[in-house]
């Protein structure tokens, strides 16, 4: 008689960007339980979990090429309001949720859910987290997330100091779990390419400043004219009226409309994975990209041109090794990473990546094998301990203080109609086109 299929563990993703798609969706298989980081998320869909796809409707909701660019198959993909995402999450069964979100959706999903599912005897397991390194608005995000089954930490230290944060403030430290980041892997460099190939990878919001973004552009110019024997890229987040998890008010294209590049320098989109496998030098100031380069052992540098600091992120970097400015690069000085700062950071390039996901995995398995099912969702903030926050954090979600959607929400009777649809696109279009034309110029005119 032959053997039983296994059931294929069920998942949903509620995500707000394309790069919290990435991560919602690459963790989604990482931790599904009874797979294997064999499983990559790129193989054929019942070779790992059911995955369904949720959008939050929001200005930064991926456009169809973002979400491509991620190269993340699912099951299902639809944009939802949350209202909308919670009367799904009422009707339908999942075994396990992820939310990867900004920490204020976290935290209203978390009471929104709270609700929907107080008359269930079972409910998925809630896992959320973050895509990358955690600089800033440690303990407001942190707090934010509390309530989740798991919240994963995407290294040892970070794990570390999520569970001191929760300790400290006398909150359930138990639901951190260490993890790794979802999307590291490829293949291991091997040295250098034909042509020689330096990528410097862009962030939407840092720096901020024209006059920081112009410098940056120009020092990457002028190291393409000093070294034409090199190809050098400049790899893009997004295209010109697409946003990404940060606003993006001075896109590096427009910028560079300007410039007489030489012919050894290009602009390049796509997955960035793709992009390292054909990297010799990575530079940044401080984008998760180095800890994905820093994984496969390429050359990587995080610039101190600007300064070090924490509006910039690269303070994250202070004793990684690989501190370093355009002039030492130019010069020919190449960083060796510290390997025990590496290590901690959850860039595991020493063969351990395969069993990072084991105890999550682990924990979610005893979590849905729990007598009795599992206990409601507890958040730390409530309407007792932020009676002055959580109202308005609910509120922008359109939900009530006790998580029940507000009079006027946005209903989930049916799918938009074509005219419905249109005028989402066209308002936007408008936000976008306002952030990253007429607000630049209002700020200009306020300088003067």
């Amino acid at each position: 008689m032959p053997a039983s299929t296994p059931k294929r563990p069920r998942i949903a993703v509620l995500a707000d960007s394309d790069t919290r798609w990435k991560w919602g969706a690459l963790t989604a298989h990482r931790i599904a339980p009874g797979q294997s980081m064999e499983t990559g998320p790129r193989e054929g869909a019942q070779a790992g979990p059911a995955l369904d796809g949720f959008l939050l409707r929001g200005r930064a909701t991926p456009t169809p090429r973002q979400l491509a660019e991620v190269g993340v198959r699912a099951d299902s993909l639809r944009e939802v309001t949350a209202v909308e995402f919670l009367r799904t999450m009422a009707e339908e069964s999942y075994d396990v949720l992820v939310l990867s979100l900004v920490g204020g959706g976290v935290q209203a999903m978390l009471h929104g859910l709270k609700r929907v599912w107080e008359n269930r005897t079972s409910r998925p397991v809630v896992v959320t987290g973050y895509v990358g390194v955690v600089y800033e608005k440690l303990a407001d995000g942190l707090l934010l997330r509390h309530g989740a089954d798991l919240v994963l930490a995407n290294s040892r230290q970070d794990a570390d100091r999520f569970r001191a944060v929760y300790e400290g403030v006398g909150a359930d430290a138990s639901s951190v779990t260490e993890v790794a980041l979802p999307f590291l892997g490829g293949a291991a460099y091997e040295g250098e390419h034909d042509p020689y190939t330096v990528v410097f990878a862009a962030q939407p919001s840092v720096p901020e400043s024209r006059k920081d973004r112009t410098y940056l552009l120009n020092r990457l110019v002028q190291h393409a004219r000093r070294h034409p024997e090199r190809e050098v890229l400049l790899k893009l987040r997004s295209r010109p009226g697409e946003h990404t998890t940060h606003i993006e008010e001075l896109p590096y294209q427009k910028l560079a409309q300007r410039l007489d590049p030489p012919a050894n320098f290009r602009l390049v989109y796509g997955n960035m994975g793709e992009v390292l496998d054909r990297t010799d030098l990575l530079v940044t100031v401080s984008s998760t990209a180095a800890l994905e380069s820093l994984h496969r052992r390429i050359p990587t540098v995080v610039l101190t041109d600007l300064g070090i600091r924490e509006s910039l992120g690269n303070h994250h970097f202070v004793g990684s090794g690989c501190l370093a400015s355009w002039d030492q690069l130019d010069a020919g000085h190449r960083p060796a990473p510290d390997e025990e700062w590496v290590a901690r950071q959850g860039v595991v390039a020493d063969g351990s990546y395969a069993s990072a996901f084991d105890a999550a995995r682990e924990r979610i398995a005893e979590l849905l094998d729990r007598p009795g099912g599992l206990p409601p969702l507890t958040p730390y903030y409530t309407p007792v301990t932020a009676p002055g926050y959580l109202p308005g954090i609910l509120a922008r979600h359109h939900l009530g203080p006790d998580g029940t959607p507000l009079p006027g929400a946005p209903a989930a009777d049916k799918e938009p109609g074509p005219v419905r649809q249109v005028v989402r696109r066209a308002a936007r279009g408008a936000y976008r086109h306002g952030v990253q034309r007429v607000a630049p110029v209002i700020r200009r005119m306020g300088e003067l």
